[in-house]
């Protein structure tokens, strides 16, 4: 990030998104479960973006010589694709980056739903399983600035460059989504009439998130305002 008296010049905004591979097919809707197919919404990358910016976590699992892995990361998306970073030092971000095969796992949580029992009490959710796997993106600079914007939206051009120790230390993959499902949940509680007609209250409690104030670093220099993308993302 830039410091007091940094003189590089200011970022060029990344591209909307970077090009996809010419050989990777567009991922396909595996087919919805029978449990609760109502669940189950149609393939929208719109809806899936929405999930993993509200989420900004993914759990990618894989498998190291037989035994399960889970690898919790910050994600965004690019077009069809799912772009995730860390250091290169990171021996499991660099399993990922052999091809393993991948499932990962987002979930954002938007209500809880009060029913009049606790058996029908349940959360309202959006949730997507996606499956595939990784590989190193070629643009690397691209990428990183990618996943800048989907975390901190407008925070690029406020910064210097990447420096070239910065880009041989970190590792930036792109996962291709072979296949990928997404589940919503969103009514009210389903009380039978029995309960419908005694005396518990029911409905939804919208989760609110936000985040509630930017705390200057100790070290900032004096007469430095808070910069465009941090408003932007307190007025949200």
């Amino acid at each position: 990030m830039s410091g007091p008296g940094h003189t590089n010049p200011a970022r060029v905004p990344p591209p909307a998104r970077m090009p996809p591979p010419a050989r990777v097919p567009a991922p396909t809707r595996m087919p919805a479960p029978t449990r609760m197919p109502e669940k189950f919404v149609a393939p929208d990358l719109a809806a899936l973006a929405a999930l993993v910016r509200d989420a900004r976590v993914g759990h990618f699992a894989f498998v190291e010589d037989g035994q399960p892995r889970v690898l919790p990361i910050a994600i965004v998306t690019d077009g069809a694709h799912i772009l995730l970073h860390g250091s290169t030092g990171s021996h499991w971000l660099r399993l990922l980056a052999t091809g393993v095969p991948v499932a990962l796992s987002v979930t954002a949580i938007d209500a809880l739903v009060i029913a009049r029992s606790a058996f029908e009490s349940s959360m309202n959710y959006r949730s997507a399983v996606l499956f595939g796997s990784c590989a190193p993106v070629i643009d690397q600079v691209a990428a990183l600035d990618l996943v800048t914007e989907g975390l901190i939206p407008g925070r690029v051009v406020e910064l210097r460059s990447h420096s070239a120790k910065e880009l041989a230390a970190t590792l930036v993959l792109r996962m291709t989504v072979d296949e990928w499902t997404l589940k919503v949940s969103d009514g009210w509680p389903e009380d039978g009439p029995a309960d419908v007609a005694g005396s518990a209250w029911a409905g939804i409690l919208p989760l609110r998130t936000g985040y509630a104030e930017a705390i200057a670093a100790p070290d900032l220099a004096r007469g430095i305002s808070k910069p465009e993308s941090v408003l932007a993302m307190l007025d949200g």
